[in-house]
């Protein structure tokens, strides 16, 4: 009787372990997707607004790039991979962002089954260039500009690109994200017209930032970016020279310098004018009140 009941303890204990394996293995298999919505990929976090406001409730979006992270150096990690093997879509930026050049193969190679749109189709690229000031009108090709979501016509064109995903992927949904989308365009219109009014009476139209992220933006607004950080290298002792001398030439008192990056060259060289670095951001998730406080940014600076 001992040596039966030894062998039922020894019974249970054996299945429940092979319960409790088997509830683990279910467990790892599970995506981390909600069932009922439609995985989408991207690359940064702005986007993430941009398929949500199409997709609604029948999408769930992640950015692969978190937030602070700098889209230049980020590494992705295995748990990514995974996101991104259960995902039904990548919606990449598509204009030349390092991340996308350096991991947009293996993460297609995850999960081939995926639809991959390029947000920046019909989009026309700036190439960025520079010459002895860091502008971006000079000769040394340094390959296009990828920051086209710094513009805001441009990201109506972004969000055309991902109604079209989402309408392939769920035809179902069609006229759903049709009104979506034309709720999210009429908001990116307004802000379009408030920043083209905001800027109207600046005189000065020059502003010197750390990195050369919007160039897109200046081109639309009429204004010209001066770059400290070109082709992702520190500037040299020369560099911040001109730059300084440059300030002083066009009375610019305000450095703009993004939170992923040091903005120490940015300091010394506000040190230089009497002046001081104010920060906006690049990649902030909520893109459009975001864009909101670059406004604010750019008409208190160079009024």
């Amino acid at each position: 009787m001992r040596q039966y009941r030894h062998g039922m303890v020894r019974f249970c204990l054996a299945a429940a372990l092979l319960l409790a394996l088997t509830l683990a293995a279910t467990a790892c298999q599970r995506p981390d997707w909600h069932d009922q919505r439609i995985g989408v990929m991207v690359t940064l976090l702005p986007q993430v607004e941009f398929v949500e406001a199409v997709g609604g409730e029948r999408v769930e979006a992640k950015a692969m790039v978190p937030p602070g992270a700098d889209p230049h150096t980020y590494e992705l990690n295995p748990s990514q991979l995974v996101q991104v093997s259960k995902a039904r879509m990548y919606a990449k930026v598509g204009s030349g962002v390092e991340f996308e050049l350096t991991w947009m193969d293996k993460l297609i190679a995850q999960n081939k089954n995926m639809l991959v749109v390029d947000c920046s189709k019909g989009i026309q690229l700036i190439r960025a260039t520079e010459d002895e000031n860091g502008t971006v009108s000079g000769e040394t090709y340094l390959g296009s500009d990828p920051h086209i979501w710094l513009s805001p016509p441009n990201v109506k064109i972004m969000v055309e690109n991902i109604y079209q995903g989402l309408i392939q992927l769920d035809p179902e949904g069609e006229m759903y994200y049709t009104q979506n989308k034309d709720e999210y365009l009429a908001k990116l219109d307004n802000l379009d017209r408030d920043i083209r009014a905001g800027l109207a009476g600046i005189k000065n139209r020059r502003f010197i930032v750390f990195h050369p992220a919007w160039g897109y933006f200046a081109k639309e607004y009429g204004l010209e970016q001066l770059a400290i950080e070109i082709g992702g290298k520190e500037p040299s002792a020369r560099d911040i020279a001109n730059l300084v001398k440059l300030a002083k030439e066009n009375n610019i008192k305000v450095i703009f310098a993004s939170p992923q990056f040091n903005p120490q060259s940015a300091e010394i060289i506000a040190r230089e004018i009497g002046g001081r670095v104010v920060f906006i951001d690049a990649l902030a998730k909520d893109y459009i009140g975001n864009m909101r406080l670059v406004l604010d940014g750019f008409v208190q600076s160079m009024e």
